[in-house]
């Protein structure tokens, strides 16, 4: 190659955008995509990478998902979400009991460097503990431009916070030009309902979600929505599950506030009658919605029309020893113990988007784009880096194929969870070579071609509104 080329050319696929599809190839120098056009106009390249066929979208991002001690692993997540087409993380940790935030940011950096095949970057979750709000200033100078309460979870020590701590909160986020990322739902009345179900004797799965009324998320997604209003914070609603909460969310982002939020899969396609048949392993929060409820619809229109932003895994893999006591009481084990909630969703995120999303009800690639890439960048701080195809951008790519048809089998799985609810599911649509700075992650064989240890970590700077409007 001369001094003139570049290092790859991927050529021959429709090059996708947030807003276009168009016949182009992409040149890459180093770590950085340097030119977009027909492949007669780019310089020469040391590797051509024919994608004739497939879809290169921007490398696809998760932007909600679990990984520590309790969930999977920094090498293992990381993993199999780039066996999946994913090429960036944006996971939620915690800090241990009595570590400030910068310290933590330090800790979990050097661990997940060490570990992460994927480039990835932080949301820290405060519980309700007022010194740790004094290290939001130092933790945003490190990256860390996210940061998530709790408004329920009140029988989990200090996870829930009060009204109080989330306005001291918003406050320091708005002056450093952050973001809060908010669990709406109202731990107050949730924890009610559920004493009361307990004491009433309605302690199998299927009595779980009533006691999580549509309205306690609509309820606590205002008051996020007016703290955030008083302190001038960005506001950011977390795994929307309710019809109710979206029409709370577009009165605000038709007022002019910066209120944003992402659904996930199971919300889009499953329902509470997954209670009955995998009980304990279905307890979600917020917990899947009625089968003959408006909310799955309302979702799927909502993400079409540009009110919802993202798309997002929530991937909250629990062992099966954790779960199981669930299935005679689905609150708390024998010894008073809450059973926790979550379930596994990074491996089947992009593949139930792809063939749900796209195949199935005709949303445009475009729309993939948009949930999964940019506007994730956008929102938490990585854009232009990241999301998107154009020069001087990270050389990140998803390149997809979308004529496999095949069945998720939870066999072919990496985590921790030991069952999907996605088990048997029919999907169209493969990842067929990803890339990451520049450098090829997986390939068409299914194997990754990096390391642990290859992923690095993304400093994140304020929130750029995200792309809105019907997608086209």
């Amino acid at each position: 190659m001369n001094a003139s080329g570049v290092d790859i050319v991927v050529r021959g696929g429709q090059v996708v955008t947030a807003t276009d599809v168009v016949e182009a190839a992409v040149a890459i120098r180093g770590d950085t995509i340097v030119a977009i056009g027909p492949e007669s106009l780019l310089p020469p390249a040391g590797r051509v990478i024919d994608a004739a066929g497939k879809f290169v979208l921007p490398g696809l991002i998760d932007c909600h998902l679990h990984i520590g001690p309790e969930y999977d692993d920094w090498r293992t997540a990381p993993m199999a979400a780039a066996r999946t087409g994913l090429t960036t993380l944006l996971p939620f940790v915690t800090y241990d009991e009595g570590e400030t935030l910068p310290k933590a940011v330090a800790r979990l950096r050097e661990e997940a460097e060490a570990l992460s095949v994927l480039d990835f970057g932080f949301h820290f979750i405060l519980n309700h503990e007022p010194y740790i709000l004094e290290g939001i200033p130092e933790a945003f100078r490190m990256g860390v431009s996210s940061i998530k309460l709790f408004m329920t979870y009140k029988k989990r020590g200090k996870r829930m916070v009060s009204d109080e701590f989330i306005a001291k909160t918003m406050e320091r986020l708005a002056a450093l030009g952050g973001l809060c990322q908010l669990h709406c739902e109202n731990g107050d009345v949730l924890c009610y309902l559920e004493d009361k179900a307990i004491a009433e004797g309605r302690t199998a799965p299927t009595d779980f979600p009533p006691t999580c009324p549509d309205w306690t998320e609509e309820e606590a997604i205002n008051r996020a929505i007016l703290i955030g209003r008083l302190t001038g914070c960005p506001v950011y609603v977390v795994h929307l599950s309710t019809r109710l909460g979206l029409e709370r969310i577009k009165r605000a982002q038709a007022e002019g506030q910066k209120v944003w939020c992402e659904t996930c899969p199971q919300y889009l396609l499953l329902t509470d009658k997954e209670m009955e048949r995998l009980g304990p392993f279905a307890k979600i929060g917020p917990p899947l919605r009625p089968a003959d409820g408006p909310d799955r619809a309302a979702l799927w229109q909502g993400s079409a029309q540009g009110f919802i932003a993202n798309l997002a895994s929530d991937h909250s893999p629990r062992v099966p020893a954790a779960k199981e006591p669930g299935r005679k009481n689905i609150f708390v084990d024998a010894a008073g113990k809450p059973i926790p909630f979550g379930a596994p969703s990074l491996e089947t995120l992009v593949p139930l988007a792809w063939s749900e999303g796209v195949a199935k009800r005709g949303l445009p690639v475009t729309w993939l784009a948009r949930v999964m890439a940019e506007n994730p960048a956008r929102v938490f701080g990585l854009w232009p880096r990241k999301g998107v195809i154009r020069p001087g951008a990270d050389a990140d790519l998803t390149i997809w194929d979308p004529a496999p048809e095949w069945t998720i089998q939870q066999s072919q799985h990496l985590g921790i969870a030991g069952f999907t609810p996605y088990e048997g599911w029919r999907v169209r649509g493969k990842p067929w070579t990803t890339l990451v700075r520049g450098q090829v992650l997986l390939n068409p064989t299914g194997e990754l071609e990096q390391e642990p240890g290859y992923g690095r970590y993304l400093p994140r700077h304020g929130p750029t509104p995200p792309i809105a409007g019907a997608v086209v």
